[in-house]
């Protein structure tokens, strides 16, 4: 049985939570399919020539720290990580 909150304190607490939990939710989504595309543009060799999937990726990953629904190093560092694997994917051979 889920936790029912019995002070009035508690239940608007409890419902923030909720509301909270949608968008940052939501947030994650649009951060997890961008980094997708991103990853689907590296392995298709297409990021070379359009570099907008990256670009969307860092500016969705810069809203969600911006936010506060993801930790601004983890952020940092897929970025990097993306950024890195976008130049080593388009760096002649």
């Amino acid at each position: 049985m889920p936790h029912v909150p019995v002070h009035p304190s508690a239940i608007k607490r409890h419902r923030q939570n909720l509301k909270r939990r949608l968008r940052n939710r939501a947030i994650k989504a649009q951060v997890h399919t961008a980094i997708k595309r991103v990853t689907e543009a590296i392995k298709s060799g297409t990021v070379s020539t359009d570099p907008t999937p990256l670009r969307s990726a860092v500016k969705e990953l810069g809203k969600a720290a911006s936010k506060g629904v993801m930790h601004r190093n983890t952020v940092s560092r897929k970025i990097a990580r993306l950024s890195r694997q976008a130049a080593k994917a388009s760096a002649p051979s």
